[in-house]
């Protein structure tokens, strides 16, 4: 079935992934009922796997700006603790920030953040583990989102031209898909 969404049409149907080939190997997107309409998907039917998902991502600064983060000179104090401290309230918060995601019990999520001077910045990167009948992909993805948005934050009196980039999922593993990692050049 198709429908219209946003003006585009789009090829419908009630798979458990989010975007599928459909049998006539189109893309479908299981958020979507047969009318078009947003939708949670059902897992009732699902097994409860072990999932694990890492993100990654960065916030480019200035050189100062890394300095002070890397020296513990920033005016709001110690910006990777806060910053890693609302990576992980985040993803305990994903379902009510993303309208469609289902709510996690989840076992650990673990965010790590490093200055890098080259960029010049912050990398970010997060793993959320859980076993249940959905991945936790946005969790990893919330927890560098929300880790980078505070490094901005605690910084934006002295650098209001940082830029937040690349966050991406670059591995996942569990449920009916099995692992997919990201290539590189992703």
């Amino acid at each position: 079935m198709q429908a219209a969404v946003d003006g585009a049409w789009l090829r419908t149907s009630a798979r458990d992934s989010p975007a599928r080939e459909d049998d006539l190997g189109e893309t479908t997107f299981t958020h979507l009922d047969e009318r078009g309409r947003p939708r949670m998907v059902d897992v009732g039917g699902k097994a409860v796997t072990r999932r694990v998902a890492v993100a990654e991502g960065h916030i480019r600064t200035s050189a100062d700006t890394v300095q002070a983060i890397a020296g513990g000179t920033a005016p709001k104090g110690d910006v990777l603790t806060v910053a890693r401290l609302a990576g992980i309230m985040g993803a305990k918060r994903t379902a009510d920030l993303i309208p469609l995601c289902h709510a996690l019990p989840l076992d650990a999520v673990e965010v790590e953040l490093e200055t890098d001077a080259a960029l010049p910045g912050v990398r970010a990167r997060a793993t959320a583990r859980v076993e249940a009948k959905t991945g936790v992909e946005m969790e990893a993805l919330t927890a560098v989102s929300c880790a980078l948005l505070t490094v901005y934050d605690m910084c934006k009196a002295r650098d209001r031209g940082m830029v937040i980039g690349g966050i991406r999922l670059v591995r996942k593993e569990g449920g009916r898909s099995g692992t997919w990692e990201a290539t590189s050049h992703e």
